[in-house]
């Protein structure tokens, strides 16, 4: 049984093994680690590692994750390390002077940072492709692509390197890694958490989020970031208080594989027997959001532009993958009107969803389908382009609405490749999210975390 962030404080409590033990097996792992990692911060994390030794012989740790060690997407700045956003002509940057908020506040809870995890060039893709640092390997199979663009902090994790990464989700950029690679990914809502220090892509859809072995490891470091030092997991709320809605109008997209849509109505039916509340009930907010996305007309490419408009005018554009660089420049003639309008009828269409799901909670499938094969989407742009827009396109509505989503896997296809469920709710109810999905876990497991 895989022993999550809680299972190992556990031990760390009882005295059969120390954050620094379990830092040197980490750094064993990261020596064999291929472009899963793009900077390593190892004597940072030694001293971290020692001083948590010290304070769990002690008997005095700081936090409920004391000693956990913890792995940043590049787009977060650790100081001292330089901050590259999986970019070639960033890679000579100066370092940062400081950590971001995020990484301050968790350290102050005593937990170990290990370094920095490979991402797609900007964050823009779902596919997790990356020519200058090289592409993660898939979890279940090397030959598969580990999904995007949090794709290090998903293979570190799912490869046991680190019990807890922390990315980015600006269009599913949580979500689709942690779906690809059989790991929980929680995308909080956009005001959850601080992003200083962070480098952004789309500044009105950015948000942070862990990803990890376990919902409650989510649960619990959602607290740390709130300032609750020793955590207590609330009682896991009864699945038959607990509503969800299931749109089954978003099945009959083509995309779907017959995989991905009979392990989520398996799910489905596991909840129901359960006692779980069902409600079939086609979600009109999300079919508004999937029509705009379908018409072109998303917020993150013309705010994405807009962020590297300077750098697009100039020779070092040259230097950028030319895929990331060209789904860059499609916003470039895109009328300033359409994107005003474009935050009116997000507006619009988050109050739509707060009538529609109410207490309740939207189940859907995280991604269409398992993770592709690498190879031919390295070869083929036209089938790169086609791939990256079915991966994104289930994951896209929870951002434009701002949805607090956890993915957690629900089983696997005929290859043994991951598929995974979404749970979302209404903007800003992160913590009945998180709750929700504590139920959803035990159930689909069978069996609560003993």
């Amino acid at each position: 049984m895989i022993v999550d962030a809680l299972g190992l404080v556990k031990k760390f409590a009882e005295g059969s093994t120390t954050p620094l033990i379990e830092l040197e097996k980490s750094i064993v792992e990261i020596n064999f680690a291929k472009s899963i990692f793009i900077s390593k911060s190892l004597d940072r994390a030694y001293r971290e590692a020692k001083a948590s030794t010290e304070r769990w012989k002690n008997a005095c740790p700081l936090s409920s994750f004391d000693g956990v060690t913890i792995a940043w997407k590049d787009l977060i700045d650790v100081a001292g390390m330089v901050t590259t956003a999986g970019a070639k002509i960033f890679k000579h940057h100066p370092p940062a002077q400081h950590d971001a908020g995020i990484v301050s506040a968790l350290t102050r809870m005593g937990m170990v940072n290990i370094g920095k995890t490979n991402l797609t060039e900007f964050a823009y893709s779902g596919l997790g492709l990356n020519p200058h640092f090289g592409t993660p390997e898939n979890v279940v199979d090397p030959k598969c692509i580990p999904g995007g663009s949090s794709s290090g902090s998903a293979v570190a994790v799912g490869n046991g390197i680190v019990k807890i990464s922390m990315g980015t989700d600006t269009a599913g950029s949580i979500r689709i890694p942690s779906a690809f690679n059989g790991v929980v990914g929680y995308r909080s809502s956009c005001a959850r958490y601080p992003k200083d220090g962070v480098f952004p892509l789309a500044s009105s859809l950015d948000t942070l989020g862990p990803l990890a072995t376990s919902v409650r490891d989510c649960y619990v470091l959602d607290c740390l970031l709130h300032g609750q030092a020793n955590v207590q997991l609330p009682k896991y709320p009864l699945i038959r208080q607990l509503k969800f809605f299931v749109d089954l109008d978003l099945l009959e997209d083509p995309a779907i594989t017959i995989a991905v849509k009979n392990n989520f109505l398996h799910s489905i039916e596991r909840l129901a027997r359960a006692g779980a509340y069902i409600e079939y009930h086609r979600i009109s907010a999300i079919h508004e959001t999937l029509a705009l996305i379908d018409d072109g007309k998303w917020l993150g490419a013309a705010e994405a532009f807009t962020l590297h408009e300077d750098l697009l005018n100039s020779d070092a554009a040259q230097q950028i993958d030319l895929r990331v660089r060209s789904r860059l420049e499609t916003a470039r003639d895109l009328p300033a009107s359409i994107q005003i309008k474009l935050y009116t009828t997000a507006k619009r269409l988050k109050h739509l969803l707060e009538e529609e799901l109410c207490d309740g909670f939207l189940l859907s499938p995280t991604v269409a389908h398992t993770a592709p094969l690498r190879e031919p989407l390295e070869q083929n742009d036209t089938l790169f382009f086609q791939t990256n827009a079915r991966t994104l396109r289930l994951t896209m509505p929870g951002s434009f609405l701002d949805m607090p989503c956890l993915t957690l896997p629900n089983g696997s296809d005929k290859y043994g490749l991951p598929t995974a469920l979404l749970i979302s709710g209404i903007c800003n109810q992160d913590q009945k999210v998180l709750h929700a999905a504590l139920a959803v876990e035990q159930v689909l497991a069978g069996a609560a975390h003993k």
